[in-house]
């Protein structure tokens, strides 16, 4: 008997779990516990996608960026057009013309060249300023550095190349700037004009050639045009060294009847 009254006496646990379960505010508080969990968890995984999605886009934006980059270079190269090899065009002019083996017997003769008795023709064009001093000689185009030789003859000699096999060649100059292997922009400044033994009537000035697979082509014919506009001379021009050396014999027979 003593033992069924202590167990009446002893409170019941489910009971006590139900009655506090009867409480209003035990289910709204239950609910909104559930709730701030749930939120709690998705806001947990997006962060996890974002910071993902986050990085993906980074990496792919970095690889977009590199490959815009590379295109630009390759359309700024394509739009690169030769320009005068010098600071400032407006003051010089071309003393001596590129040698064209199907100009008049007259522009023939003003393109040889005059060394040692002999007479050649030119490979290139003579560049001098209108007021005779030494001017500043700069890449006519992009490229590299191939060549940096000294040379009594030719004044000192600067061979940049291009691209499709086109080379431009700066000789007669002096205080040169540049190295082999460098890269150099378009209108960098590579040496001074300075003189040379082939030509000392130019006096001081700049002798410039572009060059198609190691032949010489008239460089005026490609300023302001890009280098893919560069070609080896027409088959038409026919014997070009026969009609050089034609020009070249009569003007010296010209020179001695004088």
């Amino acid at each position: 008997m003593k033992m069924r009254e202590e167990e009446k006496k002893r409170p019941s646990q489910p009971k006590n779990i139900k009655n506090f379960l009867k409480k209003r505010w035990v289910y709204p508080a239950l609910y909104l516990a559930s709730a701030a969990l749930l939120i709690a968890g998705i806001i947990w995984y997006q962060s996890l996608g974002s910071n993902s999605a986050k990085e993906k886009f980074s990496s792919d934006t970095s690889i977009s960026q590199k490959n815009s980059e590379n295109r630009a270079i390759e359309v700024n190269k394509a739009v690169e057009n030769f320009k005068m090899p010098v600071k400032h065009p407006e003051m010089a002019k071309i003393e001596k013309k590129f040698y064209d083996p199907n100009a008049s017997v007259k522009d023939q003769e003003a393109a040889l060249v005059v060394y040692e008795n002999t007479y050649q023709p030119n490979q290139g064009i003579d560049i001098t300023m209108t007021n005779g001093k030494s001017f500043d000689v700069v890449a006519a185009m992009s490229g590299t550095v191939t060549k940096v030789q000294e040379d009594a003859v030719l004044g000192n000699v600067i061979e940049v190349e291009h691209d499709k096999g086109v080379v431009t060649e700066y000789q007669s100059v002096k205080d040169i700037a540049v190295k082999e292997g460098d890269a150099v922009k378009q209108g960098q400044l590579l040496a001074k004009a300075g003189q040379s033994e082939l030509n000392k009537a130019a006096g001081t000035h700049l002798h410039f050639e572009i060059r198609k697979d190691d032949v010489a082509v008239n460089p005026e014919n490609y300023f302001n045009k890009p280098v893919s506009d560069v070609q080896l001379p027409d088959a038409t021009s026919g014997n070009s060294q026969s009609k050089q050396n034609q020009a070249s014999e009569d003007t010296s027979a010209g020179q001695g009847s004088k």
